[in-house]
């Protein structure tokens, strides 16, 4: 489970398109120390899907994504990832 209220970096990923969207956020997990947490910044579909998953399957502690603005669930969606 991953519990932060105060991320330790951010990255917005809202311009990008798949595959880029994995990339930059794997990218930025990378240059984490252990322990530390990203925030990212994405588009509700395919990237809140897929970059979660695949962080997943690369053995990072990954929360659902959430929405940014609750009023609009469908809108940007924000993901904590945390380096293990």
């Amino acid at each position: 489970m991953l519990v932060t209220t105060v991320p330790d970096q951010f990255l917005d990923i809202t311009a990008l398109v798949c595959p880029m969207t994995f990339v930059r956020t794997k990218l930025a997990v990378e240059r984490l120390e252990p322990g530390q947490v990203l925030e990212v910044r994405m588009n509700f579909g395919e990237p809140s899907r897929n970059v979660p998953a695949s962080l997943r399957e690369h053995g990072y502690v990954v929360a659902d994504p959430q929405p940014e603005n609750p009023a609009s669930p469908d809108g940007v969606q924000r993901l904590l990832v945390k380096k293990p």
